[in-house]
C-alpha cells in the first residue's frame, strides 16, 4: 500500500511544482500512520529511489527495473538463497516461457560455461505443443495505462516497456510488435458515422482505410503512445530459440501427473515443510510414467493450473474458470476496393492501416468486436460473444486442451458484423482462420503469483485472465526475482497471493491460510 500510495503521489509531483522534499515529507507522514510492524528500511529505500529517479526523469518501469537490478547485485553477494540446479516450468504458453526466459537471463551470470555440470537446467513441460492454446490464438493487445490505480498497474507498465525492449534486434527482434492507435466504434446502419469521423480533426488521422462501411459514433481511446500489439506465438518461439535460452532451456512434451517431494529442513519445527524433488509426467504419445528431476517447479499451465491442487495434496485452493471464446482472422485483401483504378495492378496487396477497434454491443449480431490489424496485413477479431464457461473439475480432466474448436454460429455472426463495418472486406475479404481458446479466470479476476504453502521450491504463476499476453514479461521478471532472490522487487505480489482462497483448517501438512473475498478487480 505504501508503494502504491507513493507512486500515485510521485506521478503527481513529477508533473507539478511540488518539491521532492515536500513529497518525501508527506510520504513519510503517510508511513507513520501504518502499524509499527509494517515499517521497514525497504519502504524508506523505495521513497529515496523513486525521488532520485524523478530528478533524472526515469519512468516507473525504469525505477522498478533499477531497483530489481540493485537488489539482484546486492543479493548475489549477501543472499543465502540457494541457486536451483533443476527447474521445471509446467506450461509452454507465453507465461511459462517468459518465466523460463527471465530465469535464464538472470542465471546467465552465475552459470559457468566451462562447467556444464554446474549449470542450472530449465525444462518446460508442455502437454501438447508450445503456444498451442491461448498463446497461439490470442490477440496480443497491450495497454500501458489501462490498469492504473489498481494492483495490476506494475504488471501493465513493466510488461509494456519490456515488450518494447524485447522487440529490438539486440533482444528477440519481434517483427509483430508495434504501437497502435485505438478507436471506440458504435454500431451503425449507414456510413455517416465514418464520414463524420474522417472529417474530425482529432479522430480523422486515425481512421483506418478499411473502416469504410456502416458505423455509428467513433471515439479516440488511444493515440498509440501507450497501446501496442504483438503476436504471442512469435514471442514464445523466439524466447525459446534465443541465445540466452540456448543450452539452458529444453522443451519436454508430456502431461504432468504429480510432484515428488522429501521432508525439508524448517526453522520452525511446528511447520511441516516438504522440498520439491521431481515432477512425474507421462511423455506425449506414451503410457509409462517418467520423472524430471527438479528442486524448483513453477505451475504456469493457464486454465489447467488448477490441477496443482491435487499435485500438492490440497494444501492450496486455486479456483479457476476457463472462458472458451471464438476468434477469427481475415486475410489481407489482394487489392483496394475501387475497381478500375489506373494505379491498381492485379494482384497488388491492399495496405491495411494499423488502427485497433473496440466496438460497442451490436444487438443485430450479438457481438462486441475487438479488431486488431497485424503487421503482416491480417486482421484478428475477437469479442464475438457466445463464450462457454468451463468449471475447475472439467479443467482438471483436461477439457479442451487437445481440441478447442470455434463455434460456427459465432464465426458467422462476427463475419457479418465486420462486413457491415467494412465495405472493403465485404467485397474482397477472405476469412483465413477460425479458432477458439480459453482464458484462465480466478473468481476475483486477479492472477495467482507466488509460493505454494508447505513446500520449498513450489510456485504458481497462472490465472492472468485476458491480460496474460500483455503481462507475460512482467510476470516472468517478478517470478524470477521471487525464485532466485526470495522476493519480487519489481512487482508487489501480495495482491496475487495464491493462498487467498484457501480455507484454514487444523492440522495437516503445512499451514493453510484463511481465504478471503477480495472483490471484483479488473
Amino acid at each position: 500500500l505504501v508503494q502504491v500510495q507513493t507512486t500515485m503521489v510521485v506521478t503527481t509531483a513529477a508533473s507539478s511544482s511540488i518539491s521532492i522534499t515536500r513529497l518525501l515529507f508527506h510520504s513519510l507522514l503517510f508511513v507513520n500512520y501504518l502499524p509499527q510492524n509494517t515499517h521497514s528500511f525497504s519502504t524508506f529505500s523505495t521513497l529515496s529511489t523513486i525521488s532520485t529517479n524523478i530528478r533524472t526523469g526515469k519512468s516507473t518501469t525504469e525505477t522498478a527495473l533499477s531497483m530489481a537490478s540493485s537488489s539482484s547485485s546486492s543479493s548475489s553477494s549477501s543472499s543465502t538463497t540457494k541457486v536451483p540446479k533443476n527447474i521445471v516450468v509446467i506450461g509452454g504458453g507465453i507465461q511459462g516461457t517468459s518465466v523460463a526466459y527471465f530465469l535464464s537471463k538472470h542465471l546467465a551470470s552465475s552459470n559457468d560455461d566451462n562447467s556444464p555440470t554446474n549449470k542450472t537446467k530449465i525444462k518446460i513441460l508442455e502437454a501438447k505443443a508450445v503456444a498451442s492454446a491461448a498463446s497461439g490464438k490470442g490477440g496480443g493487445f497491450m495497454a500501458r495505462s489501462w490498469g492504473d490505480g489498481s494492483p495490476t498497474q506494475p504488471l501493465h507498465h513493466i510488461g509494456y516497456d519490456l515488450y518494447a525492449q524485447l522487440s529490438s534486434p539486440d533482444e528477440l527482434n519481434l517483427q509483430s510488435y508495434r504501437t497502435v492507435p485505438v478507436l471506440s466504434v458504435s454500431p451503425g446502419t449507414n456510413n455517416l458515422g465514418q464520414k463524420r469521423a474522417r472529417e474530425d480533426g482529432k479522430i480523422g488521422q486515425y481512421m483506418p482505410n478499411w473502416l469504410d462501411g456502416n458505423i455509428g459514433r467513433v471515439g479516440l481511446m488511444g493515440r498509440g503512445d501507450d497501446t501496442a500489439q504483438v503476436t504471442p506465438s512469435e514471442v514464445v518461439e523466439k524466447m525459446i530459440a534465443s541465445d540466452v535460452c540456448d543450452g539452458v532451456v529444453e522443451v519436454v512434451l508430456g502431461e504432468c501427473v504429480g510432484i515428488d517431494t522429501d521432508n525439508a529442513d524448517a526453522n520452525d519445527a511446528s511447520i511441516e515443510t516438504e522440498q520439491v524433488k521431481g515432477v512425474r509426467y507421462v511423455p506425449r504419445g506414451e503410457t509409462e510414467e517418467q520423472l524430471l528431476e527438479a528442486d524448483v517447479v513453477v505451475v504456469s499451465a493457464g486454465p489447467w493450473s488448477c490441477k496443482a491442487e491435487d499435485w500438492f495434496g490440497n494444501v492450496i485452493s486455486l479456483p479457476m474458470e476457463g472462458v472458451k471464446s471464438t476468434s477469427i482472422v481475415w486475410k489481407r485483401p489482394s487489392s483496394s476496393l475501387t475497381d478500375g483504378d489506373e494505379n491498381e495492378n492485379e494482384g497488388d496487396e491492399f495496405v491495411v492501416d494499423g488502427t485497433a477497434l473496440f466496438c460497442g454491443e451490436d444487438d443485430r449480431f450479438g457481438t462486441h468486436l475487438e479488431v486488431y490489424p497485424r503487421p503482416d496485413g491480417s486482421i484478428y477479431i475477437c469479442g464475438i460473444g457466445g463464450s462457454d464457461y468451463i468449471p475447475s473439475d472439467e479443467l482438471k480432466r483436461g477439457a479442451y486442451r487437445e481440441e478447442c474448436n470455434a463455434k460456427e454460429s459465432r464465426v458467422d455472426a462476427a463475419s457479418n458484423a465486420f462486413r457491415t463495418m467494412s465495405n472493403t472486406y465485404n467485397a474482397k475479404g477472405t476469412l483465413e482462420k477460425v479458432q477458439a481458446c480459453m482464458r484462465p479466470c480466478p473468481p476475483d479476476a486477479m492472477p495467482y503469483m507466488g509460493k505454494i504453502p508447505g513446500y520449498e521450491g513450489a510456485y504458481v504463476n497462472a490465472g492472468h485472465n485476458c491480460w496474460g499476453i500483455a503481462w507475460a514479461p512482467s510476470c516472468g521478471l517478478a517470478m524470477t526475482e521471487l525464485i532466485l532472490e526470495g522476493e519480487s522487487r519489481s512487482v508487489d505480489l501480495r495482491y496475487f497471493d495464491p493462498s487467498r482462497f484457501t480455507t484454514k483448517v487444523g492440522g495437516g501438512r503445512g499451514r493453510k491460510r484463511r481465504g478471503q473475498s477480495v472483490g471484483e478487480q479488473w
